[in-house]
């Protein structure tokens, strides 16, 4: 099935270059009580290195309804990690962004994207062409960082352009393909040189191919992992699970040689297969700082420099249309549509589709 897409319109660009910034803007803060709620509160100060977007579209992950759920006494805490929009403060040293241009990007914890604006490091800003909807890149940040991460940082396959010799050869699982992870890992995975199996429900087999798997299994059958096994005569050393709980742990394991293999996950786990080693990631982790959500991870130079060098590769992948875009599902009332979108993620009801919402609907709905 190919999913889709259910953008009616796509918002019009403006031209940053006249705006006038204000003192305060709309945000969704934690209420201390396991909520949210829209405030004013003061624009972002930026630090040094840091530029000042105006939001226009934001996705909500399943990260955001976990957050709410882990921290349900934590109050002020604005939400929110993925944001696309116009670019409208730059200071002197950030000379590689400018006014006006079209970013979308991963906010810091606690700096969060469910607001009018963001700040957040140039360097750690994906660019964005003129002709690519808000709404489509607004989902970029989470899933395809995460998938960098999952391929490049812990798995160590080259980046695209990165080798000399093409690796079809070699085979990597991508568990759970049209998620919006899976997605970006099928297709950097190919990008890369290698030849892609993966899984999903079957109502979604030919869009996950249209990606660029070669082989689709059932994420649901129990004999998926032998049949990967025997797919690829028990040579698939390397994994991408994007599920990383109920069976996909085991699933994935069972799928690899007889020697092992490693996997990278969206959430941790040890693998109880002998010489399997599993590693997870965290997108939050390019900031290169410690972080306690969504679990402990300890402040790291190396992944600051591996997000930058992410944040470019995707800028220029999506510059020559050699990336596709999760599907937009674009929910209404701005803002005020973000709980209704966090309550289908958490209900499971959103599939192979990213939940975002235009900024500018937030203001229609209080008038309403």
């Amino acid at each position: 099935m190919t999913v889709p897409n259910t953008v009616p319109h796509r918002t019009s660009m403006t031209n940053a270059h006249d705006e006038k910034i204000p003192a305060t803007m709309k945000a969704l803060l934690t209420t201390g009580d396991g909520r949210f709620a829209l405030k004013d509160v003061a624009i972002p100060i930026l630090k040094e290195d840091e530029i000042l977007v105006r939001v226009v579209a934001i996705a909500v992950n399943h990260v955001d309804w976990k957050y709410l759920a882990l921290h349900s006494r934590v109050k002020g805490t604005c939400m929110g990690w993925d944001f696309a929009g116009t670019i409208c403060q730059v200071p002197p040293n950030c000379p590689n962004r400018k006014l006006g241009e079209h970013v979308a990007g991963l906010a810091s914890t606690g700096r969060g994207a469910f607001a009018e604006y963001v700040a957040i490091p140039g360097d750690l800003t994906i660019q964005l062409p003129p002709t690519v909807s808000f709404e489509d890149a607004a989902g970029l940040g989470t899933a395809c960082i995460s998938a960098c991460q999952c391929l490049y940082q812990e798995l160590n396959i080259p980046m695209p352009g990165a080798y000399s010799t093409p690796h079809y050869a070699q085979s990597i699982l991508i568990w759970s393909g049209a998620s919006s992870v899976g997605q970006y890992a099928i297709q950097l995975a190919k990008l890369s040189g290698y030849k892609v199996i993966s899984t999903s429900a079957p109502a979604n087999h030919d869009f996950v191919k249209s990606l660029g798997a070669d082989v689709v299994f059932d994420h649901s059958d129990s004999q998926s992992a032998r049949q990967i096994f025997h797919s690829t005569e028990g040579t698939l050393v390397k994994a991408v699970d994007c599920w990383s709980q109920g069976m996909s742990p085991n699933q994935v394991s069972l799928s690899f040689s007889r020697q092992g293999g490693e996997i990278a996950t969206l959430l941790p786990y040890e693998s109880r297969t002998p010489g399997v080693k599993a590693y997870s990631v965290a997108a939050n982790s390019i900031y290169g700082k410690d972080t306690s959500f969504p679990f402990v991870t300890v402040g790291s130079t190396n992944h600051l420099q591996n997000g930058k060098a992410y944040c470019k590769l995707i800028s220029t992948l999506i510059t020559q249309n050699k990336l596709k875009f999760v599907p937009a599902k674009v929910y209404p009332g701005g803002l005020l549509g973000v709980a209704a979108g966090i309550e289908d993620m958490r209900l499971g009801k959103v599939h192979a589709q990213k939940i975002t919402c235009r900024i500018a609907e937030t203001s229609q709905s209080n008038r309403a």
